[in-house]
């Protein structure tokens, strides 16, 4: 499997796809082997709907293609900040084996920051996780955005 940065960098790539208004997150599946089965970034002003965040996009596109129908057992996410607790929740139940992130997100990380959704120990499944992977660059994604956005007014 390639390395967590390339992973990353693929999920900076995917962030890319997000439109104007949304905020660029960007969330790539791999298959065991490490194929990508899915990418997708945050489209959550594009789509108006609260739950379209990258990691639930980039989790019902692989459904599609991997596994039956749901469990997305033996993949990796790649995202590039830190799940909030309806992704951490999401990538429990499908099943996820393994999270890597990049920006750490102290306001509302369910994967070690605020909470550690994807590590409670009362879960049956508990995916590897590996944050702060190319943190800085995913943070500067973000901050670019927010930056920009305080100056529309």
């Amino acid at each position: 499997m390639s390395s967590d940065s390339a992973l990353i960098r693929a999920a900076l790539d995917a962030a890319g796809l997000a439109g104007a208004e949304d905020v660029p997150i960007g969330a790539v599946v791999f298959g065991p082997d490490g194929t990508e089965l899915a990418r997708a970034a945050n489209a959550r002003e594009q789509l108006g709907d609260p739950t379209a965040h990258a990691e639930i996009l980039a989790l019902r596109a692989a459904a599609q293609v991997y596994g039956d129908g749901w469990r997305l057992e033996g993949t990796t996410l790649a995202v590039t900040v830190e799940p909030c607790t309806m992704c951490a929740g999401a990538l429990v139940m499908a099943r996820v084996a393994r999270v890597v992130f990049g920006a750490w997100e102290p306001k509302t990380g369910a994967a070690g920051s605020l909470w550690d959704v994807v590590r409670d120990r009362r879960l049956t499944h508990r995916p590897e996780v590996r944050g702060g992977v190319l943190a800085d660059e995913c943070a500067a994604l973000l901050e670019g955005f927010f930056a920009r956005q305080r100056d529309l007014g």
